[in-house]
Order: C-alpha cells, then sequence, then structure tokens
C-alpha cells in the first residue's frame, strides 16, 4: 500500500496515483452525504473518470453492494476510488471484492478502514466480516483539508472509533511488540488530537494529527484478529441498526473495563497513551467531556434488546483474552446501557 499524506491531496494527487497504477477508467464512490466533495475527486481525474455513484450506506447492505457492482461494470470501470468515511470506504471495498477492481482510497473521517484489508457486508439484520488481500487498497490519498468540514460530534466519535482498532490489537493473539508500539502511538496521536479539534475546529494541525493515528489505529485492525468489542458492536451495528462511529465510542470503555483484568499490559499502554491512571475510565471521559454519547440507550436501543444482544454476541467464535459469556456481555451491555463510568469487573 501506498500513502501519500498533505493537504490538498484529495484533489492535486488522486488522478497521479490512479496513473501510476496505470488505471484509465475510474468510478468514484461516496455517500450522499460527502457528495460534493466526490464530485471534486471526480472532476481532478478528468477523462479518467468513468462516473460518480453516491450510493454508499453504513453497514454496507449486501443489496447496495450488489448495485455498485453492477454500476461498476456498466461503466466498464478497471478501478474505484472511495471517498468518504466507513461507509464510502466500505462500499469500494465491496466492489473490489466482487470484481478484483483495484481500489484508491480517500478518506475524510478517522475510521481507518482504508488501511485495512478487511471487509464488512450486511444481510438480513446481521453483519458478517472477512479479509481479503483484494479490497487493501493500492494508495490512500489523506487529505486532513477534507476533514476541515468534519463536524466536532462526529470527528470525536470517529476518532475513538479508530482508538477502538488499537486497543484490541493491544491484546490480540497475534499482537507483536511493532505492532504494540504502532497501537500505543495511535492512541497517544488521536487522544491528543481530538480535543485541539473540538476547540477549533479548523485547526489543520489537528486535523492532521488525527489522521496520522487513524492511519496507525486502522494499521492494527488490519494486521491482528479483533475480539469482543469489535463482535459486540457488529452485533448492535448489523442486527439493531445503531450508528457504527457513536456506538464504537460508547461501548469501548466498558469493553475494555471487562477485559483489562485478563489482559493488565494491555490495559497499561493505553493508560499510558491516555496519560491516565485507569484506561476505562479515561476514554469514557474523553469521549464524554468532548460531547459524545454515553450510552447506548441514547442511540436507540432498547431495554428489552440487551440480552438478545448478549446471546448474539456471545454465540459466535472469535479470540477475546476474557472467555466471553453470555451473562459476562450482558452485564456489559447493562452498563452501557446506563452510562455511568465503567467499573471493572
Amino acid at each position: 500500500m501506498r500513502v501519500v499524506f498533505r493537504p490538498g491531496a484529495a484533489t492535486t494527487a488522486t488522478a497521479g496515483e490512479a496513473q501510476r497504477l496505470g488505471l484509465r477508467r475510474l468510478l468514484v464512490v461516496s455517500g450522499t452525504h460527502g457528495a460534493d466533495t466526490a464530485q471534486a475527486v471526480a472532476d481532478s481525474l478528468g477523462p479518467a473518470c468513468a462516473g460518480l455513484h453516491t450510493g454508499a450506506r453504513m453497514h454496507v447492505p449486501v443489496e447496495v453492494a450488489a448495485r455498485a457492482v453492477e454500476v461498476a461494470r456498466a461503466a466498464d470501470a478497471d478501478g474505484c476510488v472511495a471517498v468518504g468515511g466507513g461507509s464510502a470506504i466500505g462500499l469500494g471495498k465491496a466492489i473490489a471484492l466482487r470484481t478484483g477492481l483495484p481500489l484508491i482510497a480517500v478518506p475524510s473521517t478517522y475510521s481507518g478502514s482504508e488501511a485495512t484489508p478487511v471487509w464488512g457486508l450486511t444481510e438480513h439484520g446481521a453483519k458478517r466480516t472477512g479479509r481479503d488481500p483484494s479490497v487493501l487498497p493500492r494508495s490512500i490519498v489523506y487529505d486532513p483539508e477534507l476533514t476541515l468540514s468534519l463536524s466536532v460530534p462526529l470527528s470525536v466519535t470517529s476518532g475513538v472509533n479508530a482508538i477502538a482498532h488499537a486497543v484490541e490489537a493491544l491484546y490480540a493473539p497475534d499482537t507483536s511488540p511493532l505492532i504494540a508500539l504502532t497501537a500505543e502511538e495511535g492512541v497517544r496521536a488521536m487522544a491528543g488530537a481530538l480535543p485541539q479539534l473540538a476547540a477549533d475546529p479548523r485547526n489543520l494541525d489537528a486535523r492532521s494529527r488525527a489522521l496520522y493515528g487513524a492511519w496507525l489505529c486502522g494499521s492494527c485492525l488490519g494486521a491482528t484478529t479483533m475480539g469482543l468489542h469489535h463482535k459486540l458492536c457488529h452485533v448492535l451495528g448489523g442486527t439493531f441498526g445503531l450508528p457504527h462511529a457513536e456506538t464504537h465510542t460508547v461501548v469501548l470503555p466498558y469493553a475494555l473495563a471487562y477485559n483489562a483484568p485478563a489482559a493488565p499490559e494491555a490495559a497499561a499502554a493505553v493508560a499510558r497513551a491516555l496519560d491516565a491512571p485507569d484506561a476505562p475510565t479515561a476514554l469514557w471521559r474523553l469521549a464524554g467531556d468532548l460531547g459524545a454519547p454515553r450510552s447506548i440507550a441514547e442511540l436507540g436501543l432498547k431495554e428489552a434488546d440487551l440480552a438478545v444482544a448478549a446471546e448474539q454476541a456471545a454465540g459466535q467464535a472469535y479470540p477475546n483474552p476474557r472467555e466471553v459469556t453470555a451473562d459476562g456481555v450482558l452485564a456489559l451491555l447493562r452498563a452501557a446501557f446506563e452510562g455511568a463510568a465503567p467499573e471493572r469487573s
């Protein structure tokens, strides 16, 4: 993967990346919310742009992915440029997975998805994920100017979503000393940038620092196997329709509090990065002090859904440092539903 990182790169470097890859007919994809930015990127491609498709949706429903694949084939595209947040990048990955077309990512949020070979699709109320080298972007074009218009609430939740990748990488079964260094630096960079950009949303240095953190955290996600936190968020998003970044933001402190007794070194690394004595509480305070939601009740989950979500999350097979039980997950979810400061169990 090649990374280009500079202000203005979205409209000055994307065409060059396409040319470097030998691509002449690129489909640009985005969501409706980021359509103007995607149009500017499409215009910068000139005759190499084969069309603009703005159908990206959160959690990448399979029908949305199928439609995008049809559009790419109809346009006779030889590559794809995904412009926007995790939904747009996810749709670009779905196209790459189905067609083998090379992908260029131009992210406008801090999700970090662009740095991973992980794809996700939602069907019949369930989100499934997988890994495939074909979905890893050939180039990432990081342009901090694209994130200047990202609202503070979305910046905060998107940033904490990225931090979640690094946190789980620290206690993943396939972690390594290099990943641990990358994860801790990613958390430190993002946690330092978020208060600065919240105080001054036009602070390009803070926006750049946040993108740097997102890249590091996303790289951790791409290199390791995620555990309970991500599986639980996939259930809450895919089955109950909760918003992606906000769900990660609310759940992360409670998931880390659940796993910390079984992963003390990981919890200590997060605490160091946050310059705080207790990592779960520091994460909870960081997000809440910056105006992020603090409970999954705020996001629309009903109390009656907690048991169902716990059963689904506990019924899947995945590595986690602490044994995952339905009762344990239910207690975690109840704490996240109430939104009080997390307590280790």
